[in-house]
């Protein structure tokens, strides 16, 4: 069964740093757009950053662009999200996602249409407390 599992989350203070890894097993990411979402209790699933499946077009949500990196390696099969200045709203669990690449639809709005991932991981708890 094709999977993706997220790794690196954690307890972490106010200002910390985590970095998240998403790994995909019995297939390849090269041809997939890759989103991070997440997922605070009582609150919907958003958009946090995606990137193209070459790696050279990324989006991020305004409420974490200048904190949050996401980056891929293909040849890892894995995509990672670096999460810096964390904020306590930052806590939820996090899931990565993999979407067909497709023209049609830009990497921004990849963002918003979680109907277009095929593939989600089981998600990753962050918690950022002091």
């Amino acid at each position: 069964q094709l999977q993706l599992v997220e790794s690196g989350g954690g307890l972490v203070q106010p200002g910390g740093s985590l970095r998240l890894s998403c790994a995909a097993s019995k297939f390849t990411l090269d041809y997939y757009v890759i989103g991070w979402f997440r997922q605070a209790p009582g609150k919907e699933r958003e958009g946090v950053s995606c990137i193209s499946s070459s790696g050279g077009v990324t989006h991020y949500a305004d409420s974490v662009k200048g904190r949050f990196t996401i980056s891929r390696d293909n040849a890892k099969n894995t995509v990672y999200l670096q999460m810096n200045s964390l904020k306590p709203e930052d806590t939820a669990v996090y899931y990565c996602a993999a979407a067909p690449y497709t023209p049609k639809i830009t990497v921004q709005a990849m963002c918003v249409l979680r109907n277009q991932y095929d593939y989600w991981g089981q998600g990753t708890q962050v918690t950022v407390s002091s």
